[in-house]
């Protein structure tokens, strides 16, 4: 049974003739449809939430049409919308707070945490048989979740200046209270007894403030990643989100067939394994999830998809994961393609290239005079299994161009 999928992106709000980050979502949002896209905790940021879908060639339009969408509206007042984990250039004046009771509280109780917060995630859904399953699964699929950070690390830049990491969101967003890898639960009543404790201890006021990297969706019968930055790159985010399924269903499996190993209770190695990725992206070692060693990042990404090459088989991604992954291994992190750009020319020539790709093909425009994208349509959904929304030619993923490939280790199994 192929699952469902569903992707919420971030995005930060850009002012196109300065390139940098505005508290603007509200002209942004202006005339399209609630629920699809929405506001954030801070001004700069505007969300867009996909339909669900069964297909990748379905999640790609529907991700290339929001993006239009949002790029076209933000156009028509000389805005732009980014997809990046941070983005080069900000001001003190940026991070104005959402008017809302809940936003409000988070900006007086975390302070500095909070007015910093000028960061985007994608996060994916995938549809899961029920709650308990949710929670047993996490303890499984955690040691890959440093992995997919890796690919889509984006975020080298902060206020100025090179970070030096690969994804400096992930430092900042680590600041909370209840970010990081999620301990074992279980069952889902004992995931939900630590989660009431975690409110009564008064640290934080509900469940959606619980940020462990995958967590049981409080109103869906899903499985949540949150590890991962916003993607410049929309064939990115099919990428994470293809390898999230297959490990949601190889996971979904060995529980059902009673398979699932024990949990040695060690979870220290997870952070440790979530900063490699947050410092190195693709261009270093990452922890493999075997051996809990370093290893040439190369070599832990395929491993992980000779692992789940029956799963993407089964759903027909094997290939198009594969092509993706090998691009991405020859092009390098986004992280590292916008220090190229950076280092060829300077920051502002890494603002329009992230406008750029964020827009998709076709998208490029010189700085502060771009076009407008071409607008796209696009549905609201709540992630339920059902018909996917949207549509794409069955060749859609192939338009972003021939993978340069390597050899496939085969590595695990």
């Amino acid at each position: 049974m192929t699952l469902a999928v569903g992707v919420e992106e971030e995005f930060h709000v850009l002012e196109v003739e300065t390139g940098m980050l505005v508290p603007r979502a509200g002209d942004v949002l202006q005339g399209l449809p609630k629920g699809r896209f929405t506001t954030e905790l801070l001004q700069s940021i505007v969300e867009s939430n996909s339909g669900v879908h069964t297909t990748m060639d379905s999640l790609w339009a529907d991700l290339t049409r929001s993006r239009a969408r949002l790029g076209g509206s933000a156009a028509g007042s000389g805005l732009a919308v980014v997809a990046a984990g941070t983005v080069p250039l900000t001001d003190g004046e940026t991070g104005r707070v959402t008017p809302d009771r809940r936003y409000r509280h988070m900006v007086s109780e975390y302070r500095r945490i909070a007015d910093e917060q000028l960061i985007c995630g994608t996060h994916v859904h995938v549809d899961v048989p029920d709650r308990d399953t949710a929670v047993r699964m996490m303890c499984m699929i955690s040691p890959w979740a440093p992995v997919l950070l890796a690919l889509s690390a984006s975020s080298p830049f902060w206020a100025g200046a090179d970070t030096g990491y690969a994804s400096w969101r992930t430092m900042l967003w680590q600041r909370w209270p209840t970010a990081g890898p999620a301990g074992c639960f279980a069952d889902a009543a004992a995931y939900d007894a630590a989660v009431n404790e975690l409110i009564a201890s008064g640290v934080v006021t509900d469940p959606g403030m619980i940020y462990y990297d995958l967590r049981p969706s409080d109103h869906q019968p899903t499985l949540e990643l949150r590890v991962c930055d916003s993607s410049p790159n929309a064939e990115t985010v099919v990428l994470v989100a293809a390898v999230f399924r297959a490990l949601v269903m190889r996971a979904t499996a060995r529980l059902a067939a009673g398979g699932a190993p024990k949990c040695d209770g060690r979870h220290e190695w997870l952070r440790a394994a979530t900063w490699r990725a947050a410092r190195s992206g693709l261009e270093g070692d990452l922890i493999d999830p075997v051996s809990r060693r370093p290893a040439p990042a190369a070599r832990v990404v395929r491993t992980m998809l000779a692992r789940l090459r029956p799963e993407l088989e089964a759903c027909g991604d094997w290939q198009t994961v594969r092509e993706l992954t090998e691009k991405a291994l020859a092009d390098g992190s986004p992280a590292h393609r916008l220090r190229r750009v950076a280092a060829r020319e300077d920051l502002l020539a890494c603002v329009d290239e992230l406008i750029a790709l964020t827009r998709g093909p076709g998208g490029r425009a010189g700085h502060a005079h771009a076009a407008a994208p071409r607008p796209g349509a696009g549905t609201a959904a709540g992630m339920t299994a059902g018909t996917p929304a949207g549509t794409a030619p069955e060749a859609a993923l192939r338009a972003v161009g021939p993978a340069r490939r390597g050899p496939v280790e085969p590595i695990g199994g």
